[in-house]
Order: structure tokens, then C-alpha cells, then sequence
């Protein structure tokens, strides 16, 4: 008898858990599928929502993802907004164009975070990296790599990004400090490493004096491999990737390389403050800053030759296509809240 009452209380302290156990929806929106950062950055959110369980939180993930416009990614908040869900996170595909939907979907109590690159809507709150720091960053160390003079090219991202737009501000505010370092040429090549081996190649064959290359993920791999077929790896500094696969390419050619770190896990440090807010925290006084006062900056590692084993190291059991990252944690998350 004492053993069935012992049972029952168990049971019933169980089902307790379970009945005031917190649940959150969350709808995760993306524009681009063309990389494997991408791919990494929503495998990484959804890890982190699986990973609250542990803490007495079921937090379901609802995903759209796909090569779409504008157009298109406000339909997906649309539909997010129809399916009632409590939060959502977006990689945006413009700063601007999305102030009245965010504003309809606050209308409705949804927390709305934009992460890898920032928006303008008061409505919405920003969770990731500074992207024009990120540039500044390896900026900095290229013009330091060529002695503060040389002639250099760029290779950005997609014309009219929010975040692509904040990287090409970032190197041309360090550049324009050291006035013996000519920028021959802005190209852009979409994120792509086909293209952006292409864009490299086009470069070499029209400026053949450059002595560095400033380019963005994503394309970084694609234009060394130009770099090193036109014979040029010992004679040209250029910024890298944070590929596992780059990586074992750097160390063994000892390339003069370095780069900034945009890690995947942007979108998962954006769901772990989402958690937090819709559990009915605060965020502290003095927390938002960035050009609307609605960002939350996490830290921007950075690889060099100096520690580019130490990364290889922490690669070791992933697939070649596995990008350095980091993720603010639900502990350290906390630190944004009163």
C-alpha cells in the first residue's frame, strides 16, 4: 500500500512538472540558402532550443527557409505571425523594409530579434555581432600586414544587404586612415565561392600590382584558390574563412591570411535571449546600443596565424564545411537582464 501511495506521488508530482512546465514557439527566418553557414546557423538554433528541455522549457521551432526576396521574407513573418507563434527570429534581408510588419507583429505581443544583420524598426531588437566591427577588425590587420601602404582590392557580399552594406563601411573608415593604401577596385561576388574565385581571377588579370585583398566569408576560399593558381599565395595578404576545410588549406600553404569570426551561432544566442525575455525578464537599463539603439552586440572572436591550431584543433571531429562559432549561452545571456 505504502508502495502504491509512494508511486501515485511520484506520478502525480510528474505530471505537475509537466502541466506548469514553460512552452514558447519560436519561428526562425532566413533568406539565403546558398552556404553552408546558413545551414550551420539554423542547425545551431535549433540545438540551443532542444538543449532548454534540460532546463524545464519546451521550446518548439517552426523554420522557413529559402531564396527568397524581401517580398518573400515578409511572407514568412506573415505566417508566423498567423500561426500564433511567441517569438521570432530573423536573418534579414533588408534593414528597412520590414518596419510594418514587425510592427504588426508586435501589435500582436511577438517579440520579433533580427540577428546577423540589424533593422531600423523601434519594434524589433537586434542580437549578434557588429558587422561593421568585423570589418574593422580584419581591416585593421591587413593594413598592419602590408606596412600601412600598398594597393588593394575587396570582394563583398550582396549589393544592398544590411550587413554587407555595414562591412564595406567598416574596411573603408580603416582604410581611409592610412592614406599609402589605394583601393584599386570594390567588387562584389555574392557570397559565393565559385563566384568569388572568378571575381579573384577577373582582379589578378586587370590590377596585376595588388598586395592585398580585403574579402568577406564566403567568398575568401574561392579567391585564395585564385590567388594561389595565378602563383601569387607568397607575394599577396588577404583576409580568410573560418572554414574547417580553409583552415587546413591556410596552415598548409602558411598562407598570410586572418579573419574576422561571424559565427553561426548568432541565431541560437538571439533564441537563448528570446527564451529569457518571453520567461518575463527585463533587460537591463543601458543594454541596446548600435546607429538604433536596439542592438545587443555579442563578442567578434578572431583567427590569425597565431591561433589557427587551436581552431584546427576544435575541428577536429567536423565536416569540412564547419565554420568557427560561438553562442552566448542562456547563463551568460543573463548578463542582459536586471
Amino acid at each position: 500500500m505504502l508502495g502504491k501511495l509512494v508511486g501515485a506521488a511520484v506520478f502525480g508530482a510528474l505530471m505537475a512538472g509537466v502541466a506548469h512546465a514553460e512552452t514558447f514557439r519560436i519561428g526562425l527566418s532566413n533568406s539565403f540558402v546558398g552556404s553552408e553557414w546558413r545551414t550551420q546557423m539554423i542547425e545551431e538554433a535549433q540545438a540551443a532550443a532542444a538543449a532548454w528541455k534540460d532546463k524545464g522549457v519546451d521550446v518548439e521551432v517552426v523554420v522557413q527557409s529559402g531564396d527568397v526576396d524581401v517580398q518573400g521574407q515578409i511572407g514568412h513573418i506573415r505566417n508566423f505571425i498567423n500561426q500564433g507563434v511567441n517569438a521570432i527570429i530573423i536573418n534579414p534581408g533588408s534593414p528597412t523594409a520590414f518596419s510594418p510588419v514587425f510592427a504588426q507583429a508586435k501589435a500582436r505581443d511577438i517579440l520579433v530579434i533580427a540577428t546577423d544583420a540589424e533593422v531600423a524598426s523601434k519594434d524589433a531588437i537586434y542580437v549578434g555581432i557588429d558587422q561593421k566591427a568585423w570589418a574593422a577588425q580584419s581591416a585593421e590587420w591587413l593594413a598592419e600586414a602590408l606596412g600601412g601602404k600598398g594597393n588593394l582590392v575587396t570582394i563583398n557580399g550582396i549589393a544592398g544587404n544590411p550587413a554587407n552594406e555595414a562591412r564595406v563601411a567598416g574596411y573603408r573608415e580603416v582604410f581611409a586612415q592610412h592614406p599609402d593604401i589605394k583601393i584599386l577596385n570594390e567588387a562584389n561576388a555574392n557570397w559565393d565561392q565559385a563566384q568569388g574565385q572568378q571575381t579573384m581571377q577577373n582582379l589578378l588579370a586587370t590590377y596585376p600590382d595588388i598586395q592585398g585583398v580585403w574579402v568577406q566569408d564566403g567568398m575568401a576560399d574561392g579567391a585564395w584558390r585564385a590567388i594561389e593558381a595565378a602563383g601569387k599565395k607568397d607575394s599577396i595578404a588577404a583576409t580568410g574563412e573560418i572554414r574547417k576545410d580553409f583552415m587546413t588549406r591556410w596552415e598548409s600553404e602558411r598562407l598570410n591570411s586572418a579573419a574576422s569570426v561571424n559565427p553561426p551561432g548568432v541565431m541560437a544566442s538571439a533564441l537563448n535571449v528570446a527564451v529569457l525575455a518571453l520567461q518575463g525578464k527585463e533587460f537591463k537599463d543601458g543594454v541596446f546600443g548600435g546607429p538604433n539603439a536596439n542592438a545587443i552586440y555579442i563578442p567578434i572572436p578572431f583567427v590569425d596565424n597565431d591561433n589557427l591550431a587551436e581552431n584546427l584543433k576544435a575541428a577536429e571531429d567536423k565536416p569540412g564545411y564547419w565554420s568557427v562559432t560561438a553562442t552566448v549561452t542562456p547563463e551568460e545571456a543573463e548578463a542582459f537582464f536586471k
